[in-house]
């Protein structure tokens, strides 16, 4: 065991697209990604909820978070994907991202934390900025992404 080097300070990032931008997601969250598909609609919710969709038996909400973040809606194409999140508390919900494109694995020395600008809706979600190969991806706060609460 002497010999293993441990990168304990990277982590492993899925790189998305939303419009022109990337972002990445934490890959420890990632429960699924799958293709788009009938999305049920669901009346008097939020309006960057889109509805549910039927997977392995189990009812999942799916959210665009273009909407959420006050982007231009999703324009679903064949590179469209639904990535399904485990988070603890609200269990599994889909996201509606334009492309999955890769997997990055970024060390903590290539990540730079963001500090919010209270009147930039989007920068509530961002919780870093990594940085791979010249280019930078913001990385997704999760629990600000999928929580309830409303951006001030």
């Amino acid at each position: 065991m002497a010999n293993v080097i441990v990168e304990n300070d990277a982590k492993q990032y899925i790189v998305v697209r939303l419009g022109d931008e990337q972002y990445g997601i934490d890959i420890r969250y990632i429960d699924n990604i799958v293709r788009m598909q009938k999305i049920t609609r669901v009346p008097k919710v939020q309006p960057y909820f889109r509805g549910i969709i039927h997977l392995r038996g189990e009812i999942v909400p799916v959210m665009s978070i273009c909407t959420k973040m006050g982007l231009p809606n999703n324009e679903i194409t064949n590179d469209s994907r639904i990535i399904i999140l485990k988070i603890e508390a609200q269990g599994l919900i889909g996201i509606i991202v334009d492309e999955v494109k890769e997997v990055v694995t970024l060390a903590s020395a290539e990540i730079d934390k963001v500090t919010h600008n209270t009147k930039d809706e989007k920068s509530n979600f961002i919780n870093g900025v990594g940085k791979h190969e010249g280019e930078l991806i913001s990385l997704f706060d999760l629990n600000s992404v999928v929580g309830e609460k409303e951006a001030v």
